[in-house]
C-alpha cells in the first residue's frame, strides 16, 4: 500500500448505534462517549444509542454525535499503531479530523460542533433556504445554472462538490426551486430536495460564520501531528492559524470533496479509512477512483481487522 488518508463523515452519516460498539470493545472509546455526555451536560451517548432518531438527525445534536461516534471508533487504531498520512472530514468531519490530528482537544471541539450546530439552525429562518443534490450533472453546467439564477436575485450556490456528477446545491428556497428546475431542463438526471434545516455551506450562513469565529476565537489550536486537508481549499495545512482560519470560512463555503480526494490522490494516498459514521465518503471515493485504491469503513473491531488484514497482505 502507499499513503494512507483517515477520513470522517459529516451530518447525514448519522444513525441510532453510531459509536455504540466501538465504546462496547476499548475503555477508550468508551471514555470518549462519557467525556462528550459530561462536557455538554446531557446524555448524548443514550440518544446515539437508542434516539429517537427525530432527536438524533436535529443539526445540533448530530454533529457532536458524529464527532463523538469518529472520536470513538478513532480509539481502536490506539493499539494497532496505523497511523495517517493525511486526515480529512466532510464539513462537521473536520472537526473530527483536527482532533485525529492533534489540533484541538476532544472536549472543546464537541462544545464548538454543538455551537455550530445551533447557529447553523438559527441563521436563517424555516423554510427560507434549503438544499438539494443535483444528479448526472457536470460541475461547470450546473455553475453555469446557479450562476445565471443568482443574477436574478435568487441566491444559490454550489455547496457539496461530493463526486463526479453528484453535487448539492445551496441557498434561498427560490433559488433552489428555480435552478433545479433549470438543472433538469438542461440535462441533469435527477434533483432531489434534502431534509435539513438550513442552506448550509452558502452565503446565507454568513451569520453563523460570524458567530462561529466568536465561539472559537479563544480556543487553543496546534499545528497538527499529520496534514489536514481543508473543505474550503482542497489543500493541506498544518498550521493552527491556517486550521482554525478554514474551520470558520468553510461555514459559508463550498465543500470540495471531489477536488480534497484528487488532492490526496496525486499525492500518492491509495487507502482511504472512513471512521465512525457509515460507508458515505467510502461510496464517494470510489466513484471519484474506481481503481487502484483501498477503501474501507471503520466503526468496529472486526472492520480495523479487516483493515489489518488487507495491510498484512500488501
Amino acid at each position: 500500500m502507499g499513503k494512507t488518508a483517515f477520513l470522517f463523515p459529516g451530518q447525514g452519516s448519522q444513525a441510532i448505534g453510531m459509536g455504540i460498539t466501538a465504546a462496547a470493545e476499548n475503555k477508550a472509546a468508551q471514555a470518549v462517549l462519557t467525556e462528550a455526555d459530561e462536557t455538554l451536560g446531557f446524555p448524548l451517548s443514550e440518544l446515539m444509542e437508542n434516539g429517537p432518531e427525530e432527536e438524533l438527525k436535529k443539526t445540533a445534536n448530530a454533529q457532536p454525535a458524529l464527532l463523538t461516534a469518529s472520536t470513538a471508533a478513532l480509539q481502536l487504531f490506539s493499539e494497532r499503531g496505523l497511523q495517517p498520512d493525511y486526515v480529512a472530514g466532510h464539513s462537521l468531519g473536520e472537526y473530527s479530523a483536527h482532533v485525529a490530528a492533534n489540533v484541538i482537544d476532544f472536549k472543546d471541539a464537541v462544545l464548538a460542533v454543538r455551537k455550530r450546530g445551533e447557529l447553523m439552525e438559527a441563521a436563517v429562518p424555516a423554510g427560507e433556504g434549503g438544499m438539494a443534490a443535483v444528479m448526472g450533472m457536470k460541475r461547470e453546467d450546473l455553475q453555469a445554472v446557479v450562476s445565471e439564477v443568482n443574477e436574478e436575485g435568487k441566491p444559490v450556490q454550489l455547496a457539496n462538490l461530493n463526486a463526479p456528477n453528484q453535487i448539492v446545491i445551496s441557498g434561498s428556497a427560490d433559488g433552489i426551486k428555480e435552478a433545479g428546475e433549470r438543472a433538469q431542463e438542461q440535462g441533469a438526471r435527477r434533483v432531489v430536495s434534502l431534509n435539513v434545516s438550513g442552506p448550509f455551506h452558502s452565503p446565507l450562513m454568513k451569520p453563523a460564520r460570524e458567530k462561529l469565529q466568536e465561539v472559537l476565537a479563544p480556543v487553543a489550536f496546534r499545528d497538527s501531528d499529520v496534514p489536514v486537508v481543508m473543505n474550503a481549499s482542497a489543500s493541506a495545512a498544518s498550521d493552527a492559524k491556517t486550521l482554525k482560519e478554514a474551520l470558520v470560512s468553510q461555514v459559508t463555503a463550498p465543500v470540495l470533496w471531489e477536488d480534497s480526494v484528487r488532492f490526496l490522490l496525486e499525492d500518492g494516498v491509495d487507502t482511504f479509512i472512513e471512521i465512525g459514521g457509515g460507508q458515505v465518503l467510502a461510496g464517494l471515493v470510489k466513484k471519484i477512483q474506481r481503481r487502484g485504491v483501498h477503501v474501507f469503513s471503520v466503526e468496529s473491531q472486526a472492520d480495523l481487522d479487516a483493515v489489518w488484514k488487507a495491510k498484512e497482505g500488501s
